[in-house]
């Protein structure tokens, strides 16, 4: 649908200056060729379909497609208006090759990003959002979840100083997952011969909770704990560590904590000491989940993640960083 612009404009000339004014229509789109219900509903078929096939499909121009979908996330980002979040969750996301991340801050009770940037995941591009929140609204925050990279903690500390800090338990269970990957690799290092084919191509077998396996799974795992005592070993160990989100006071998750810390000894898994380590290094973050107030739910960030990996690999890579920003602000608002 094309509108003329001599039929869309109406050209007012003032008597003083014999300049020419043109007066703004409210129902036009940023593009004067098509309307904001049209720009609207090009925006909303962007949400679940690439910009080529939405092209073809209304047979414009990609740009034309692009920037209409545009005007159609910084009205859905307007109307979100200035959050002002009491939980925030943050993560950095990767947008290229080479190390290149951008920081995502979520709202994680209302379950929404709020902010895009940075230049990289330093303490200086987090302290942007910081500055964009505002010392008033950086006050109410009582609690943020990231891991357990220092940049974040200290720029945290330094400007949100009420929050409580915790770490997101899908890293830590990820580091342990890292050091039961090791033992695994170690022992396929030190066996010789057909002792080698229970370990080989098992390592999503042993990093999977038992209750996900299908019936092939279990047999091969029941065989390989079978056939290795240290991994055998490092299997429980690591089943068993997820018992410590469940404890509501402090004291009981330290004393868990202690007692798997000390079934390591003599076991010589030292990818297991080494995150016995880290743990006590960050305890102060891991126990805040024992607090009933800091029960949230932290399955968001890593679903968020997940969601900004399918936009990438649906456009095969965004160049346009504002376009990225905008998908990532809204693909959890909802359509106007």
């Amino acid at each position: 649908m094309r509108i003329y612009l001599e039929l869309e404009m109406r050209r007012v000339a003032c008597p003083k200056c014999r300049a020419v004014k043109r007066e703004g229509l409210h129902w036009l789109a940023d593009n004067p060729f098509y309307t904001k219900r049209f720009a609207f509903y090009v925006g909303r078929r962007c949400r679940d379909s690439t910009i080529s096939s939405v092209a073809d499909e209304l047979r414009l121009d990609w740009k034309t497609v692009k920037e209409l979908d545009k005007q159609y996330m910084r009205e859905q980002v307007r109307r979100m208006g200035c959050p002002g979040p009491l939980v925030v969750g943050i993560d950095e996301v990767s947008i290229r090759k080479g190390h290149t991340y951008r920081i995502v801050v979520s709202d994680l009770l209302r379950r929404r990003p709020i902010w895009f940037g940075g230049q990289d995941r330093s303490q200086a591009s987090l302290e942007q959002f910081y500055a964009w929140l505002g010392p008033k609204k950086c006050r109410r925050i009582r609690l943020a979840v990231m891991d357990m990279w220092k940049p974040f903690r200290t720029a945290t500390a330094r400007h949100a100083c009420e929050a409580a800090i915790l770490f997101d338990k899908f890293h830590i269970v990820r580091h342990l997952g890292e050091a039961l990957d090791h033992v695994r690799k170690s022992e396929y290092a030190r066996l010789t011969g057909p002792k080698r084919r229970f370990i080989k191509g098992q390592k999503y077998t042993l990093l999977s909770n038992r209750e996900n396996l299908n019936l092939e799974g279990r047999r091969a795992l029941k065989e390989l704990l079978r056939a290795n005592r240290r991994l055998h070993v490092a299997y429980l160990l690591k089943e068993s560590f997820g018992q410590l989100w469940s404890y509501e006071r402090e004291g009981w998750a330290r004393r868990f904590f202690e007692n798997w810390k000390g079934a390591l000894k003599w076991q010589r898994l030292k990818p297991y000491e080494k995150f016995a380590r880290m743990i006590e290094e960050h305890w102060d973050g891991i126990a805040a989940f024992c607090r009933p107030e800091n029960k949230v739910s932290l399955g968001f960030v890593e679903g968020l993640n997940n969601k900004i990996r399918v936009i990438q690999r649906r456009a095969y890579g965004l160049r346009d960083e504002e376009y990225l920003r905008l998908k990532i602000l809204t693909c959890m608002l909802p359509a106007i």
